[in-house]
């Protein structure tokens, strides 16, 4: 039984098209980065097929790999690839919970579950291979899908990816954090945000502050552009978060959620400004 969402980003958890960052719902602690990584300087692996046909997708920076692949039945397989996608990457079994949207609409996420089947050869609690299956309402349609929290030996990562040839259109600006869960999470302070970030960002949200400003997913950014610190997309200069005294530049308000959250349970993590750079 599938359930509405509003899709946060980083808080509670968003490009393959990819696109990659974008939005999402529940608590997951920090999926780290992911996004179509470019074959070429200025190719992203979203536009080139992949073993079984898909598009592929880049997680971290290109530490690993997936492949989605849209049946016309509206079934979704995401297989498991290396550093090298020519190879297999077995992960430890786990459910997956995706949220998917029609491209271009503003409406909430519907829930839909990624099961582990381990292919052929996969290691006994092993997988290789998840499936998910849309909606019935959504079967044929253009879609986004977004994994809050993929898990590969000690990290986890966020993944978004679609089955849309136009990856890089604009799309409607994702809802953030709001009420008390923003308040939780951008007013006060933690780890490597302070008070002293609280006021600089105007003591407000980034929902609040960006509402009604759309994000433009760009996958491939060009060496030496900014990217965002959790999609590792194009950074968007619109999108601007200070945290430790520093500012930051993101894709869109829910990698800011989730880059406060990074700051606040994990702030060794977190790198100066000048390191998320495309090199």
């Amino acid at each position: 039984m599938f359930r509405k969402w509003v899709l946060f980003g980083g808080f509670f958890a968003a490009t393959a098209v990819l696109v990659g960052c974008n939005n999402s719902p529940p608590p997951t602690e920090k999926p780290t980065e992911t996004k179509a990584a470019p074959t070429k300087p200025d190719e992203a692996h979203g536009h080139k097929p992949g073993a079984h046909g898909g598009t592929l997708i880049s997680l971290g920076a290109d530490s690993y790999h997936a492949e989605a692949v849209f049946a016309k039945n509206g079934a979704v397989r995401l297989y498991t690839l290396g550093k090298d996608e020519a190879r297999i990457q077995e992960i430890e079994v786990q459910e997956l919970a995706g949220y998917v949207t029609v491209a271009g609409s503003t409406d909430g996420a519907t829930e839909m579950k990624f099961a582990a089947e381990p292919q052929k050869g996969d290691s006994a609690g092993k997988t290789s291979l998840f499936v998910g299956q849309l909606p019935e309402a959504l079967v044929g349609k253009t879609v986004r899908v977004t994994i809050n929290n993929i898990r590969i030996g000690s990290e986890r990562f966020r993944i978004a990816f679609s089955n849309e040839n136009a990856a890089h259109d604009a799309d409607p600006m994702p809802e953030g954090a709001n009420g008390e869960d923003a308040k939780a999470l951008h007013l006060t302070p933690g780890g490597k945000y302070t008070a002293a970030d609280i006021k600089a960002n105007g003591n407000t949200s980034p929902a609040a502050k960006f509402k009604g400003i759309k994000s433009d997913h760009n996958a491939k950014p060009k060496p030496g552009d900014k990217t965002c610190p959790i999609s590792m997309t194009l950074a968007n200069s619109k999108f601007t978060w200070v945290v430790g005294g520093k500012t930051y530049e993101f894709c869109c308000v829910p990698c800011i959620d989730e880059f406060v959250q990074l700051a606040k349970t994990k702030p060794n993590e977190i790198k100066d400004p000048s390191e998320y750079v495309k090199k």
